[in-house]
């Protein structure tokens, strides 16, 4: 059971907390190296880094791009600018130059502080970093001016927290850009401390756990809960290509509780495990999240899981969590129905969301209408409140107006852009993205529910389902991964799709899972001469 902080909200108080009660426990250890710091010796450290921040006057409010490869430092600094008021902002580079630049623009930080091939971006593209007049080093300093992230740790003094409200702003986190254009969630630290509460409802996190943060920033949690954080030896920007042997060597090794990670990853992991007779029987939980997660991964998965299940967190960088539904009632209970396209089912809502589905729209809703709900078991777009609900986009009014909607009590709901439906068993189905959705002349598809039914045509494969033409009178289409599979053509084109075939699936940068379906259909009217209108 997780003891809420009180009083002094600043997210880092877990922190502090974990470095009191354990300090000699291993608060992150980076399995590539070997390089692992006990909370004691984390809270020092982040300490002195928030003075030496301080000390240049990065301070209470100041927004503050961080471009530091996912890692021990990352997750310290992170900390550090927390201890200090400061404000990360986090931004993934993977987006690509233009659309990061243009994001750096958009959220105008008034301190950088990134590795030296992040201050040679920042002099080469002096214009999209002109409101930044502080910068500091993350690794040796070149012509630069400016201190070093070495240079702040050893500034002496004491104890450093700075005092938060739940209603200050705690950090700006970018959306991945994977289905729009990326949007800096305004987060305050009322929230995170929400999400703490929340996750640890869910899934009975407890101190002394061993986690492999397969996603980097769930770190951040780990030490909130007193947990071990493991970072293993991949490429947080390409989970896809992980080694599937280093990351079972990791969960071994460190005898790991608990996983946190892409599909993309699990895809890997699961048919490796499976194929050399390798269990994890330490692991209570693995939780995957990123994209909708196949029945077919999850039975796999739950094979090497003598002892554990697994959970799949449903959620948005502006709501998290929303809703988890775990293995064993996947393969009982809502697998069948995925395979009949009733879509996939995300779950039960988290203790403190609230849950509405509203009628499809692409325009703004600016007030809350019961006449916009629909009825229980129909399609329409998800909307969410609760605590862990974020209330705006940094600089960004036009994405708020879009995005949220404030009730007669004075709530925000969130509009999550996706599509789906509360059961009448209380339990919530995802269908698809909004902007994803198929307009034929015979009405609407739903990228999950079509892609749960045509599964067992496509052996295995990853499916993606997009329109051909203009919007309201589009063909539907079949984008299959692999080579060409003359069964698997015909058994579609029985259905009624025109199928298509394609070596790999443009993906997103954060977790490798959620397809560019933009991007396929760009491809596929490529191939047919066909233009969107």
């Amino acid at each position: 059971m997780i003891t809420p902080l009180v009083g002094n909200l600043n997210t880092a108080g877990w922190l502090t907390r974990g470095a009191s009660e354990h300090p000699d426990q291993a608060a992150i250890i980076a399995d590539k190296t070997g390089r692992r710091v006990t909370y004691g010796e984390l809270d020092r450290w982040t300490d002195a880094m928030a003075r030496g921040l301080l000390a240049h006057g990065i301070g209470e409010g100041t927004r503050v791009l961080v471009l530091v490869r996912a890692g021990i430092d990352l997750i310290g600094l992170t900390y550090a600018l927390f201890k200090a008021g400061a404000v990360p902002v986090l931004i993934d580079p993977g987006m690509g130059r233009a659309a990061f630049l243009g994001c750096v623009e958009q959220i105008a930080p008034t301190a950088f502080v990134g590795i030296p091939l992040g201050h040679v971006i920042r002099l080469i593209f002096p214009r999209s970093f002109r409101s930044v007049k502080t910068v500091v080093t993350a690794g040796p300093r070149l012509f630069w001016g400016g201190p070093t992230l070495e240079g702040l740790a050893k500034t002496a003094g004491g104890a450093q927290l700075a005092s938060r409200a739940d209603t200050d702003e705690a950090a700006v986190l970018f959306t991945s850009g994977s289905t729009g254009p990326a949007k800096g969630v305004v987060y305050t630290h009322g929230m995170f401390n929400a999400q703490v509460r929340e996750l640890a409802a869910i899934y009975d996190f407890r101190a002394g756990e061993v986690d492999l943060a397969a996603f980097p920033l769930f770190s951040l949690f780990d030490l909130a809960f007193g947990m071990t954080s493991v970072i293993p030896d991949l490429d947080p920007s390409k989970p896809g290509k992980c080694d599937p042997a280093k990351v079972t060597r990791a969960l071994q090794q460190h005898k790991c509780t608990t996983a946190f990670g892409s599909p993309a990853i699990w895809r890997r992991v699961a048919p490796w495990a499976s194929a050399n007779g390798v269990q994890f029987p330490d692991l209570e939980r693995v939780l995957i999240a990123g994209a909708a997660v196949p029945p077919a991964l999850v039975a796999e998965l739950r094979r090497a899981l003598p002892n554990g299940d697994v959970g799949t967190p449903y959620g948005a960088t502006e709501s998290l969590p929303v809703a988890n539904h775990w293995g064993r009632d996947i393969l009982d209970t809502t697998a069948a129905l995925s395979l009949q396209g009733k879509g996939t089912c995300v779950g039960r809502p988290a203790p403190g969301i609230t849950v509405r589905v509203l009628r499809i729209t692409d325009e703004p809703l600016p007030a809350w209408s019961d006449a916009d709900e629909v009825a229980r078991g129909t399609i329409g777009e998800i909307a969410v409140s609760g605590d862990v609900v974020t209330r705006t986009y940094a600089n960004r009014p036009e994405a708020t107006a879009a995005a949220k909607i404030l009730d007669s009590a004075g709530v925000t709901w969130h509009r999550v852009g996706d599509l789906g439906y509360l059961d009448h068993d209380g339990r919530l189905w995802f269908c698809g993205r909004k902007s994803e959705r198929v307009e034929t002349a015979n009405g609407p598809l739903y990228t999950d529910c079509v892609e749960g039914r045509i599964a067992p045509h496509c052996e295995g494969r990853r499916v993606a389902l997009i329109g051909l033409g203009a919007r309201g009178s589009e063909r539907p289409a079949i984008v299959v991964e692999g080579p060409r599979a003359p069964g698997i053509e015909t058994a579609l084109r029985g259905e009624g799709f025109d199928v298509f075939f394609r070596d790999a699936m443009p993906v997103d940068v954060r977790h490798n899972a959620k397809i560019h379906r933009t991007q396929l259909k760009a491809w596929a009217q490529g191939q047919t001469g066909l233009t969107a209108r």
